[in-house]
């Protein structure tokens, strides 16, 4: 009996050793665990609306050429949902950045505020590495124009830092996958975004739910469960391959952008070169400097919160850092870009 017992004992821990380990997440599966369920706001009313087409996320190659001045005047060619992520990683956490794009920010009235060609904003996640699969999300940082918002959500235990956390960052379950998820938020038009309910859907509006593969198109200016495709920036042949290409970007992380099509007409004015790729968000008033929150987020985090445990500031996965002296010169040397 002591034999038999012995002998099961022993297959019992050679079946242990010889399982194997659970794979880590892929970057791609760990933009889409935290990616946000992204509330819309649409506004149907005037002709720089598009029935409210312009107020839909797309890619910013959507009209199927890398051309950034003709942007505004194909508004509403594709309406397919698609949204950006970047992951970069230290020892202890692991940062990603989504970036929503709009073809047009825009207005329908002639007084004091301008519209123009490309719109660019979105949030940074912190997730910290608890030894879970996908880790704990402790805290969001969040551009509305040329400002950024803070946020943790409930139960984190990161606090305000040099800058007040603005609010808490919620989760709900998706309909799609019943993973709790970060709850973010887009006005109409100017299309600024912070975390939910500091925006909310006023009347029309769509609710995007994030997949690695669906890209839908919204039935109506009024629908409440459409699926964006997350799209790495990292990509070969993606956004941050072609941060070099003139034809779409004016500057280093600057959308080039013309007043061709009806863009200011009827309105108080039009820019150009007014719409940031991540690597350009900058809030001037702050101490990261232009783009460092997509660039190097653990900065960010340092300044932002007051973190009780481990914050590296040493990358082991960065893609960035590859022009970090080009991000750096033009933090010093481009003026801002107001969105």
């Amino acid at each position: 009996m002591r034999i038999r017992v012995m002998a099961a004992v022993a297959g019992l821990a050679t079946a242990l050793v010889a399982a194997p380990a659970h794979a880590a997440p892929s970057r791609a599966e760990l933009a889409l665990r935290w990616a946000p369920i992204h509330y819309q706001d649409v506004d149907t009313t005037g002709s720089h609306a598009l029935s409210g087409k312009s107020d839909f996320i797309t890619r910013y190659d959507y009209d199927n050429n890398l051309v950034g001045t003709d942007n505004w005047d194909h508004a509403g060619q594709s309406i397919a949902a698609a949204a950006y992520y970047s992951v970069t990683e230290t020892a202890d956490h692991w940062f990603i950045t989504y970036f929503f794009y709009h073809p047009r920010d825009w207005v329908d009235h002639p007084f004091f505020e301008g519209e123009h060609e490309n719109d660019g904003e979105g949030l940074t996640e912190i997730i910290e590495k608890d030894g879970s699969e996908y880790g704990v999300l402790r805290a969001a940082v969040s551009v509305a124009h040329s400002d950024f918002f803070s946020y943790a959500p409930a139960g984190s235990t990161w606090t305000g830092g040099k800058e007040t956390i603005d609010g808490t960052l919620q989760l709900k379950a998706s309909t799609h996958d019943s993973l709790q998820h970060p709850v973010t938020a887009q006005e109409a038009k100017g299309h600024g975004l912070k975390a939910w309910p500091q925006y909310d859907i006023v009347g029309d509006g769509l609710v995007y739910y994030p997949s690695l593969t669906a890209s839908e198109a919204p039935s109506s200016a009024d629908d409440r469960d459409v699926q964006y495709q997350l799209i790495d920036i990292f990509a070969a042949g993606g956004m941050w391959a072609q941060r070099n290409n003139t034809s779409l970007f004016a500057a280093l992380g600057t959308f080039k952008g013309d007043t061709t099509g009806d863009c200011g007409v009827g309105t108080y004015s039009c820019t150009t070169n007014s719409a940031n790729a991540p690597w350009g968000w900058d809030d001037g008033n702050d101490t990261p400097s232009r783009g460092e929150i997509a660039t190097d987020p653990a900065k960010l985090a340092a300044e932002y919160f007051t973190v009780p445990g481990m914050l590296s500031r040493t990358y082991t996965y960065n893609p960035y850092s590859s022009a970090a002296a080009a991000l750096e010169q033009a933090a010093a040397t481009l003026p801002r870009t107001i969105d």
